[in-house]
This record gives structure tokens, C-alpha cells and sequence, in this order.
């Protein structure tokens, strides 16, 4: 570890309560922030999304289940993915075991991704998760709020210094470097009202940060997050970690 300051429990009490009270502060903006989420005007979606399901074809409506509202983690697993993203694997291990909490308050929680649907439940099968996953590979749903870009919109990135951890992603999922970063992650909310499905929210990149407790958790240990812009990312999907 890098060398740190030694203080005496006086020094750290004091330090920590003034830090405390920052702590608080931001706790209540955060619970201001929640209400202005809750107050945005609802969206109508009025295209007719389809998606392939393990029980056959379904609407955006019926993927609801019976349920008011919907919450779709848009999960990276394109067309030529031959494995899901490892990022995104690390969210769905957090996402996966609140299904049966989020069901109790009228809430499904699903994964969606463009890739086949029979590659997406294989994988599903090798990461042990318990959680509804779809393909949306056949609508415009991913492409309509922000989460598919083509190769023309990415242009300027490509044709750019393509930085190592990108490469490393790609190669990690088995596809290029366009096809891996043609697709982005992000969640989305809906509510069912009267038949009619709104969307209500969506959100991506660092504020998708909510999802990966392993960040909040690694922020309050003395190394902190430990990553730099020029060593290769050390997260991997579960299963991949070598034994410590």
C-alpha cells in the first residue's frame, strides 16, 4: 500500500464526523433527486416492439407479466457476441437476486439484448442467474432510446486511437471492436397505465453506477477503486476470477 497518514483516534473521530455530516448531506440530496426521477413526465411508446422470449414472441406490454411497472437492463450481447459482456455480467450478478424482492412491489426486472436468444439463455445458464432475459434483436427498441449506434455514428471513434481496455472487451466477448462498442449499456423504466406503456426513465454510462455495489464497496477500503487509465481493467465475470 502507499504510504498514508498515522493519526491517533481523536484525530480520526473528528475527521470522521465532519465527513459524517457530508455523508448525510449527500444522502438527502439523493433523496431529493429520487422524487424529481419519480416527477419526470411519462412518455408514451407507441411503437410495437417485439422481442423473443422463452414462452414465444411478446410485446413490451406483456413482457410487464401482470405487473404495473418494468425494468429493462439494456445488457451488451450483440448479434456477433459470442459472450456477454463482463461489465454488464458483473451488473446482472447484482441485478439477478432482487427479481423476487422487485416482483413483491409490482415491479418486473429483466435483462434485454440484441444477441439470439438461444446464445443469451446459454449464457444465462453458464453465469447461474435466475432472471428473465430477452432478445430485442429483431425491433428497434434498443435503437430508439440510445443503446445502438452504427458503424457510420462511430466512424470518428474507430478511425481514433482505440484504447486497450475497449480492444480488450471485444476480445473478451469475440467480436470486433465496432461490433463490441455498436451496442451500449443502460436501464430503462416503464409503467403500465390503462393498457398503455410509457416509458419513464433511462439512464447509462457512470450512472448505471448504482448497479455495481463492488465500486461503493472498494471506495470505502483505504486502496479505493486502484484503476488507472493505462492498466488493462481487472474486472472479469465471476466465473473467470483465478483463485485467491
Amino acid at each position: 500500500m502507499a504510504e498514508h497518514r498515522i493519526g491517533t483516534q481523536e484525530e480520526w473521530q473528528a475527521e470522521r464526523d465532519a465527513l459524517l455530516a457530508e455523508e448525510k448531506e449527500l444522502t438527502r440530496r439523493g433523496d431529493e433527486l429520487t422524487e424529481k426521477r419519480r416527477e419526470l413526465p411519462w412518455v408514451p411508446v407507441e411503437k410495437e416492439y417485439e422481442f423473443e422470449t422463452e414462452d414465444g414472441r411478446k410485446t413490451l406490454a406483456d413482457l410487464f407479466d401482470g405487473r404495473s411497472q418494468l425494468v429493462v437492463y439494456h445488457f451488451m450481447f450483440g448479434p456477433s457476441y459470442e459472450a456477454g459482456c463482463p461489465v454488464c455480467s458483473s451488473i446482472a450478478d447484482t441485478l439477478a437476486p432482487q427479481v423476487p424482492h422487485l416482483r413483491a412491489r409490482d415491479t418486473t426486472l429483466l435483462l434485454a439484448s440484441r444477441g439470439p436468444l438461444q446464445k443469451l439463455l446459454a449464457y444465462r445458464e453458464r453465469m447461474a442467474w435466475d432472471i428473465p432475459w430477452v432478445s430485442s434483436g429483431g425491433s428497434d427498441f434498443n435503437r430508439d432510446i440510445g443503446f445502438l449506434h452504427t458503424e457510420e455514428e462511430l466512424k470518428p471513434f474507430l478511425d481514433g486511437d482505440i484504447p486497450a481496455t475497449v480492444e480488450e472487451m471485444a476480445k473478451r466477448c469475440g467480436t470486433s471492436v465496432a461490433g463490441y462498442v455498436a451496442e451500449g449499456p443502460g436501464m430503462s423504466v416503464y409503467a403500465l397505465d390503462d393498457g398503455s406503456v410509457h416509458r419513464t426513465y433511462v439512464t447509462t454510462a457512470r450512472a448505471l453506477e448504482f448497479a455495481m455495489p463492488y465500486y461503493g464497496l472498494l471506495d470505502r477500503t483505504p486502496k479505493g477503486r486502484d484503476e488507472s487509465a493505462t492498466e488493462p481493467l481487472w474486472l472479469r465475470r465471476h466465473d473467470e476470477y483465478p483463485a485467491s
